[in-house]
């Protein structure tokens, strides 16, 4: 195992020579044929990205059958249906303590159907929780704004529909990977810090796996990803420095308060494409509010860690994630 460990770091530690190589001959080639060479060549380099998210799950084999039941959620102003996957556990109740799943993907990416959204939503449901996992629209096409709106939307649905979903919406938690936990985060922060006591009700924890605390960490000497930061500029329309008020208000460090509630956070140190150090800055903010938290750290991890990593650290984390949930909803 440790040597299996140590074969993963050294591959996550060798991505910036290798990145550094295709970068070098792309310019060569860009000089040499033109502009179209970066555009090929960052669209071919994103597809493998998403692709590479599309077959992975959690290391965990999950043995029993989970029933799933497909809502659409809401339509939206052009009549697009926006859909929800209900994962239920397997032991009969009137109702079910509830978790909010948002799929990662830079904003731009994913959907609920990936296999690793799906596994985690089948894990969480075989533990006893009910999870609507969502889908939402894309930031290529739309604004922050409407995905934000989507969200929401999401949760509202699930507590006005509670009797016939089975959600005991007394014990709801708002679960988010990457992008999805920049939502999860984001939702509970401002709701919180304006003291929207109706958006709050029956919130019990979030559950934030590789967050941004801040949009502009995307673009610190640390996060080496094109993707990501491709990912940032087209959801915010504009350059960091153009438009400094927008990246503030949407990013959580502006909204993070005392009233928030209790939050699990999950990182893996050698992260490039949401930097550790703004998971760090989550759990400094929180403990300066006294908002009691969890902080998860995996040594070797980079980002989405939990779906390509298969040690001993990385399941201790998905089940400290587990007892965290079933603590916050007794």
């Amino acid at each position: 195992m440790k040597k299996y460990n140590n074969f993963v770091a050294f591959l996550h530690k060798s991505k910036s020579f290798f990145r550094f190589i295709y970068v070098f001959f792309i310019l060569i080639f860009s000089f040499i044929y033109g502009g179209i060479v970066l555009v090929i060549a960052f669209f071919t380099y994103s597809t493998i990205y998403i692709l590479n998210l599309l077959f992975r799950k959690l290391p965990l084999n999950i043995k029993k059958d989970v029933k799933v039941k497909t809502v659409h959620y809401k339509t939206t102003k052009n009549k697009k249906k926006l859909k929800m996957d209900i994962y239920y556990p397997e032991k009969k109740q009137e109702k079910y303590p509830t978790v909010l799943f948002a799929h990662g993907g830079g904003w731009i990416s994913g959907f609920r159907r990936q296999a690793n959204n799906v596994s985690w939503c089948k894990y969480l449901a075989v533990n006893g929780f009910l999870v609507c996992s969502i889908d939402y629209r894309l930031g290529i096409s739309n604004t922050m704004d409407e995905i934000l709106e989507d969200y929401e939307d999401a949760l509202k649905y699930i507590k006005n529909n509670n009797n016939e979903l089975k959600v005991d919406k007394s014990k709801i938690n708002l679960m988010g990977l990457s992008a999805g936990g920049h939502l999860s985060f984001l939702y509970a922060a401002y709701h919180s810090a304006m003291m929207h006591e109706e958006e709050m009700k029956g919130i019990k924890s979030l559950i934030i796996y590789y967050t941004p605390y801040d949009l502009q960490d995307i673009f610190n000497k640390d996060v080496k990803s094109l993707f990501a930061k491709f990912a940032v500029l087209s959801t915010m329309k504009s350059m960091p420095e153009a438009n400094e008020l927008d990246y503030e208000f949407y990013s959580p460090k502006h909204w993070m308060n005392e009233n928030l509630p209790p939050v699990l956070i999950a990182h893996g140190k050698l992260d490039d494409t949401v930097p550790f150090s703004s998971s760090v800055k989550i759990a400094k903010k929180l403990k300066h509010l006294n908002v009691p938290y969890e902080f998860l750290v995996h040594k070797k991890g980079g980002h989405t860690f939990e779906f390509y990593m298969n040690d001993y650290q990385t399941i201790k984390i998905i089940k400290r994630t587990i007892n965290f949930l079933k603590r916050m909803n007794k």
